[in-house]
């Protein structure tokens, strides 16, 4: 968990509810209620592997601004390429050859 994740606000009831339903989904390891402390968590996971339905809502409940924080924010594994790419392209105002490399972890 990081920092950013951590002070994620939940802003609507609207939100709150999508992320009770998707954590389910989503995070199946933990309560929905355990999970959504943490939304951007909860986000990236939807955005890694959410389906159709599920994505489509996502971006009608968040603004861009608050998805383009969650890929800002993304810890290391929590976005498979695919994914990664296609946020980039579609908030991030990337071309095919300036999309930024995923997190990867770093040894101390």
């Amino acid at each position: 968990m990081n920092r950013i994740d951590k002070d994620m606000q939940v802003s609507t009831e609207t939100q709150k509810d999508y992320l009770l339903r998707v954590a389910g989904k989503y995070i199946w390891w933990k309560s929905p209620e355990d999970a959504i402390k943490y939304p951007q968590t909860v986000l990236a996971r939807v955005m890694n592997i959410g389906i159709w339905d599920d994505l489509c809502e996502l971006a009608q409940i968040f603004s861009g601004d608050e998805l383009r924080s969650v890929l800002k924010s993304a810890e290391t594994g929590q976005f498979n390429d695919r994914s990664w790419h296609y946020w980039h392209y579609l908030l991030m105002d990337c071309t095919l050859d300036n999309v930024p490399e995923p997190p990867v972890r770093r040894s101390n």
